[in-house]
């Protein structure tokens, strides 16, 4: 698991993230401020996991940007902990937290992992 974590620490400074771990699954959660359902997209390819989000930026029309700091879009590949693959992977999104439950098992080539709302 320190492969993950240490990916983590190289994550934009303005995502936060948290792994916990039980005896069967790895639980990863990200603050993704403004991702929805929609615009988030988590596979395990192999031995990485690859996220890649999007948010949507509301701009009244009266309004121009002075400075704009705020990514609109993530897209990372971490390393997976060994023993840990897509199958039987889930995922959820609620108000721009993403929590991914990655359990421990044989490996497996590739798996579109489900956020639900």
């Amino acid at each position: 698991m320190s492969t993950l974590r240490d990916a983590l620490r190289d994550l934009p400074d303005a995502v936060f993230a948290d792994v916990l771990e039980s005896d069967g699954a790895y639980l990863l959660v990200l603050d993704l401020p403004g991702a929805t359902e929609p615009t988030v997209d988590a596979a395990v390819e192999g031995s990485r996991l690859r996220i890649e989000a999007r948010r949507e930026k509301d701009v009244p029309a009266e309004f121009d940007y002075v400075s704009e700091e705020r990514s609109l879009f993530l897209d990372v590949d971490l390393p997976l902990p060994p023993g840990v693959t897509g199958a039987g992977a889930s995922g959820s999104i609620d108000r721009g937290v993403l929590e991914l439950e990655l359990p421990k098992a044989e490996a497996a080539p590739e798996t579109q992992i489900p956020i639900d709302e």
